[in-house]
C-alpha cells in the first residue's frame, strides 16, 4: 500500500480503546496519509481516545451522543467549520443491555429493542445524512456488521435483528446516495478480541470455533480489516457499494464445521 488516503479527511465513531476495530480501521487509514477526527461519548472514552489520535496526528475530538440531534448537529458543524468538506465516515457504533444478551431471545423487552435498534441502525442513516451533506465530491461510508445478522448466533438476540437492520440499511443508503457519488458499505468481521466482543457470552468459545473452522484456519486481525475499509474509502472502492465485505477468514461460506470438528 502506498499512501492510498492521501489528501482525504474523515470522522471515526466508535473507537474504545486500542484493541477496537474502528481503532484498527483509524490506525491503517493514518498509515496511508488520510487525516482522521474522532468521536467519544463521554469523559470516560474521551480520555482513552485523546493518546490514541494524537499517536495519529489528530486533535479533532468531538463528545458525540448519537441518540442527541442537537449533540449530532454540533459535531458536524465542528467539521464543516474545521475541514469545509469531508471525503469518508467510519461508524462502529453498536449498543445492547448486556443482560439481555443472554437467555432467550424471545424475552427481549420492548425498551432494550427500541434502544438497540436506534443505537446500532438508525445513528448510522442520521450520520450518513450529515456527512453525505459534506461530500460534494462524493465520499465513502462505513459501518461494520457481523454474521449474527443473518444466521442465529449464541448470546447474539436483538442485536442480531439490529445488524440485519444495519445491513438493510446500508443497501437503501447505497442507492440513495449513488447519484452523489456517496459509496455505502459494510464491513463483517468475524469474531474479534474487542471490548465490544467480550460482552457477548461465550465469546472464547466463538473465538476458538471459527478460528479451528474457517477456510483460512485463522480469524480476521485489525490490520486486515484496516485494509479493507482502506480500499473501500481510497479510489480504488469507486465502483463498489451496497456491499457487506466478509473480513473473517471464510467462515461465511460453510454449511458445517470441519470434518475433524465435527
Amino acid at each position: 500500500m502506498a499512501n492510498w488516503m492521501t489528501g482525504k479527511r474523515g470522522l471515526v465513531m466508535g473507537v474504545a480503546n486500542e484493541r477496537s476495530i474502528a481503532w484498527g480501521i483509524a490506525k491503517t487509514l493514518a498509515d496511508e496519509g488520510a487525516e482522521l477526527a474522532f468521536s467519544y461519548q463521554g469523559e470516560a472514552f474521551g480520555k482513552r481516545v485523546e493518546p490514541l489520535a494524537a499517536s495519529v496526528g489528530s486533535d479533532l475530538l468531538v463528545d458525540v451522543d448519537v441518540n442527541n440531534d442537537e449533540s449530532l448537529d454540533a459535531c458536524f458543524a465542528t467539521l464543516k467549520e474545521r475541514w469545509g468538506k469531508m471525503d469518508f465516515l467510519i461508524h462502529a457504533i453498536a449498543f445492547s443491555d448486556k443482560t439481555e444478551l443472554t437467555g432467550r431471545f424471545i424475552n427481549t423487552s420492548r425498551g432494550n429493542f427500541q434502544n438497540s435498534l436506534t443505537i446500532s441502525c438508525f445513528s448510522f442513516i442520521d450520520v450518513a445524512r450529515r456527512a453525505s451533506e459534506m461530500m460534494p465530491d462524493g465520499g465513502s461510508l462505513i459501518t461494520l456488521t457481523f454474521q449474527g445478522s443473518n444466521r442465529v448466533s449464541p448470546n447474539y438476540n436483538v442485536m442480531g435483528v439490529a445488524k440485519a437492520a444495519l445491513e438493510s440499511a446500508t443497501r437503501y443508503l447505497a442507492n440513495d446516495l449513488g447519484p452523489q457519488k456517496v459509496r455505502v458499505n459494510a464491513i463483517s468481521p468475524g469474531p474479534m478480541k474487542t471490548l465490544a466482543g467480550a460482552a457477548i457470552g461465550g465469546a472464547r468459545a466463538t473465538y476458538r470455533h471459527t478460528e479451528e473452522n474457517a477456510p483460512l484456519r485463522a480469524n480476521a486481525t485489525l490490520e486486515a480489516i484496516g485494509g479493507t475499509a482502506a480500499w473501500l474509502c481510497s479510489d480504488f472502492g469507486a465502483s463498489t457499494t451496497g456491499e457487506v465485505i466478509h473480513v473473517d477468514g471464510g467462515y461465511h461460506v460453510l454449511g458445517f464445521p470441519q470434518p475433524a470438528n465435527m
